[in-house]
């Protein structure tokens, strides 16, 4: 017998390749909801078939308008709907957070059931710092917007992480290695599958592996955050400080001026300041 849920919208990570990883609890949800939403209700049927799950479906996607959340809304009051995607947890570079943001506005509960995400699976074989990254998503396709993308966030001090396409990969790694210069990276494809593997090195090397190959399957690509910048010299400091202080600044607002575009301890420039304002 399914499990009678409580009215709201709920949110369902789904396996992004192997079956197994199905959480019991997601499989209960998808079952005991009154109706599924899906990007491709054809991808859908597997899952719902795999958890036993006999339930109505109704496409969300891309092109959902107003109205087709205005409908899913309405009925949240009474039924229990759940969300997913073909793969994955939904709204990560998945259509969603307009629906749960309505849904909310409107004042019904929305439940979230976590599982498997692919840029956190890549992440963790990437071997690359993960105390702080950045989710991007996918890359424009044309070389100019997808080199202005990068560009903005190329001093972010954090690793990246990407979706990609196998015919677009060798591209994409050509514009990372031209914008980000020699960083660490990975990628990560057809993961929780298989055949999963996990290629690492340099942009560079892997854009040159990468530059003839168009892999199957979905693909993440991560990529190490950038290298610290050299401690500056006693004359770049010196100069820095001089420079201040010939505008007015205190020897105090100096110091912390120049700590903070150094990354240096405000006590030991404000102590040079002083020297120097003498």
């Amino acid at each position: 017998m399914n499990e009678t849920l409580p009215p709201g919208l709920y949110i369902v990570a789904t396996p992004i390749g192997n079956l197994g990883d199905l959480s019991p609890r997601a499989a209960r949800v998808l079952a005991g909801a009154s109706l599924v939403l899906a990007e491709d209700k054809r991808v859908s049927a597997r899952l719902l078939a795999h958890a036993g799950a006999s339930v109505p479906m109704r496409t969300y996607n891309d092109h959902s308008d107003e109205a087709d959340r205005a409908g899913v809304v309405a009925r949240l009051g009474t039924e229990a709907i759940a969300l997913v995607s073909d793969a994955g947890t939904p709204l990560i570079s998945d259509p969603g957070y307009k629906l749960v943001r309505d849904a909310r506005a409107a004042g019904h509960e929305i439940f979230t059931i976590p599982g498997p995400c692919a840029a956190v699976a890549a992440l963790t074989l990437a071997g690359l710092p993960t105390d702080r990254f950045l989710f991007i998503g996918f890359l424009p396709p044309k070389e100019k917007a997808r080199a202005d993308a990068l560009a903005e966030i190329a001093g972010v001090r954090a690793s990246l992480v990407f979706y990609e396409s196998g015919p677009r990969l060798g591209a994409s790694l050509a514009s990372l290695a031209a914008v980000l210069g020699p960083r660490e990276a990975a990628v990560a494809r057809e993961l929780t599958k298989l055949h999963e593997q996990c290629v690492t090195g340099t942009l560079a090397d892997l854009a040159e592996r990468y530059r003839d190959s168009s892999p199957k399957g979905e693909i993440v690509v991560v990529v190490g955050p950038p290298a610290a910048a050299p401690p500056p010299s006693e004359d770049q400091l010196d100069q820095a400080l001089r420079d201040l202080l010939a505008s007015g600044e205190s020897p105090s607002r100096a110091a912390a001026t120049v700590s903070q575009q150094f990354g240096i301890k405000r006590k030991l420039v404000y102590d040079r300041a002083l020297q120097l304002a003498r």
